[in-house]
């Protein structure tokens, strides 16, 4: 599993860039927790909560997450210095507005079948990847 944005694929790298750069640019600091990730990194996301201990934090089978293709990355902001992991602060909503302006799919909105407040992907990512 990578965080490094040199990871994600240009098609999305032109949307996060300067989704990024309006965080810093508001003072939010921004921690990159996933970028790329393999199936079977995905696999063991998916048996969490099902097979394995723990919540379920995602409803992506191997093959069906942005992440696999380099389209997608999650995130955390940092509150004096510390990751706001809450989902609550009003700093997510503002996250989530500067990303939705820049083009990106906030999978934490109401609309989202599966809520994941860390989640943003390429709006177009299954078509890229070659799956639409």
């Amino acid at each position: 599993m990578s965080r490094s944005l040199d990871d994600l694929r240009p098609e999305i790298r032109v949307l996060v860039d300067p989704w990024l750069a309006d965080c810093q640019a508001q003072g939010i600091d921004i921690l990159v927790t996933c970028t790329l990730r393999t199936n079977e990194d995905q696999a063991v996301l998916y048996a969490q909560g099902r097979t394995m201990p723990g919540e379920i934090v995602t409803n992506a089978k191997p093959g069906q997450s942005a992440h696999n293709y380099g389209l997608a990355l999650d995130i955390v902001p940092l509150v004096h210095g510390k990751p706001d992991w809450s989902g609550n602060s009003p700093i997510w909503q503002e996250i989530a507005n500067l990303g939705q302006a820049r083009g990106l799919q906030w999978l934490g909105a109401p609309d989202s079948s599966f809520i994941e407040m860390a989640h943003f992907q390429h709006p177009q990512w299954k078509t890229i990847a070659g799956l639409a």
